[in-house]
């Protein structure tokens, strides 16, 4: 029998294999659980590995396989914190420049026209948002109330978070963030970059969502917050 916590993980991994097919972070997973530190995150995992719920894969960091789910699956006692991005296929389709998000296209009236305004890095930061390109048609449902433009993803940084070198990401306009939110960070006016937002401290952390990428970590003067990720497109060639 699995402990609140216990299975509160293991529904988490599950969940999140099965929308990104990457296993969570260590600090996804403290985030989610509302842990103080990474340690609770280990120590639930060997219980969950010696129950024979999860396993280990060797050679692959942090990599986890979900065997089983407790008998009673209640998804209610997922822990809703962490983005699970909202993916959707399709071609990208040019249409005149507009402003921010516009009212329904004719041709549905569940669907919207937003503005695709450059490329973002997720990686190694690159020029500030350019201006509008093209436009895309997305489900009204995937964005909700505000403004929104979508910018193309360049880069592999976020690839544990479930987004691609290639993929379109709609972005909410804001000017602040919780911590663990994805955001289009924008750095010293110049450099724009798709990272997970963290305090440390007074200085704030743009973190990769990629082993292999640092955690940079700036002076809040030189970071503006300039919208939140809300959703994806992927499209397959």
């Amino acid at each position: 029998m699995l402990t609140r916590k216990q299975q509160e993980l293991l529904l988490f991994i599950h969940e999140r294999m099965k929308e990104s097919g990457v296993p969570p972070s260590f600090d996804e997973m403290k985030d989610a659980l509302d842990l103080a530190s990474k340690s609770g995150i280990h120590r639930l995992i060997t219980a969950l590995e010696e129950r024979g719920f999860i396993r280990r894969l060797p050679n692959r960091a942090r990599a986890l396989e979900v065997i089983k789910l407790p008998e009673a699956y209640t998804p209610s006692l997922q822990p809703r914190r962490g983005f699970a991005p909202s993916v959707i296929e399709g071609s990208l389709g040019k249409t005149p420049p507009p402003s921010l998000t516009k009212p329904p296209v004719e041709e549905s009236s569940s669907s919207v026209s937003v503005p695709v305004m450059g490329r973002i890095a997720a990686g190694v930061p690159i020029s500030a948002i350019q201006n509008n390109t093209h436009d895309i048609t997305v489900p009204a449902e995937m964005i909700g109330a505000g403004d929104h433009y979508a910018l193309e993803v360049k880069g592999d940084s976020m690839i544990e978070a479930g987004i691609l070198d290639g993929d379109t990401v709609i972005i909410r306009n804001a000017s602040n963030a919780n911590p663990g939110d994805i955001i289009v960070a924008l750095v010293d006016d110049e450099e724009a970059t798709l990272k997970r937002f963290r305090r440390r401290g007074a200085s704030i952390a743009l973190e990769a969502a990629n082993p292999a990428f640092e955690t940079r970590i700036f002076p809040p003067d030189r970071v503006k917050i300039q919208g939140k990720l809300v959703g994806l497109i992927r499209r397959y060639h």
